[in-house]
């Protein structure tokens, strides 16, 4: 079988040159482009490899033949970079957080014209693909949850994608919402956080994190924690090199890895 031919957009930043580092060390899996909206050079060195290295993502994925999209950049610059692979039919993984509904649905349609697959997760890690299936069950059982996130400085936004997209796995789980207690005063305005069906949303912006979530479920007497933390981007690789793998085979889109873990 030949290798899987990969194109990664936003080579250069951080979560970019993590999984151009992992993907250089699979056998089924091959970097043929790079791309950067801004370069200077027409080839980025790797380890073991010369790779073509544009600012034009079309020009790339023509001259590649690319299997398939790597893209971890902003909402803005990754539905552009879909419509792109999309008409060179050209798979998609993308782990972009700030993804409207609009966008995903826009994704989908992409895929139906054009016959390709996507993975789309705003969490790439199997531990927070778990914590989902996790709190989808244990939704059922509990009246109140809320959520705290907690996140570096410098996360654009708030709350997380995999904060919103676990709230909604809880609700659509529970068939109802979520009990929300109200306070009689608020002394700080919007102290009690965010809320997505009776589940108050949390967010903690420090320098002292990279990622992590905790899921409170509480009722009479009881309360059940369940919390995930990155320490380092290589917790996202096994969940996006599975995710590589896996898009070449499927058609159509596939929203959060939980959903594609179910297909294995």
């Amino acid at each position: 079988m030949e290798p899987i031919r990969v194109v990664v957009n936003g080579a250069l930043g951080r979560m970019g040159q993590e999984i151009i580092n992992a993907i250089a060390q699979e056998d089924k899996i091959v970097l043929v482009g790079a791309v950067e909206k801004e370069v200077t050079q027409r080839y980025l060195p790797i380890v073991g490899m010369v790779v073509r290295f544009s600012a034009n993502l079309d020009s790339i994925l023509e001259q590649c033949d690319a299997n398939v999209l790597v893209d971890f950049t902003t909402a803005e610059a990754s539905m552009a970079a879909a419509r792109i692979a999309a008409k060179r039919k050209a798979n998609l993984v993308i782990g972009t957080t700030g993804l409207s509904e609009e966008n995903v649905a826009e994704i989908d349609q992409l895929c139906q014209s054009s016959g390709i697959g996507a993975v789309v997760a705003p969490n790439f890690s199997l531990s927070a693909a778990v914590l989902t299936k996790l709190a989808e069950l244990a939704a059922r059982f509990f009246d109140y949850a809320e959520i705290i996130e907690m996140h570096h400085a410098k996360k654009v936004d708030a709350p997380s994608g995999t904060a919103i997209n676990t709230a909604n796995a809880m609700s659509k789980a529970r068939g109802k919402p979520f009990t929300y207690p109200k306070t009689e005063t608020e002394v700080i305005p919007n102290t009690r956080g965010g809320q997505i069906e009776g589940i108050a949303v949390h967010s903690l912006r420090s320098p002292g994190f990279m990622a992590a979530q905790e899921v409170i479920f509480s009722g009479a007497g009881q309360r059940l924690s369940l919390r995930i933390e990155a320490i380092s981007r290589e917790a996202y690789m096994p969940g996006v090199i599975l995710a590589i793998k896996e898009v070449v085979k499927r058609k159509g889109l596939i929203y959060g890895l939980d959903s594609l873990l179910e297909k294995l």
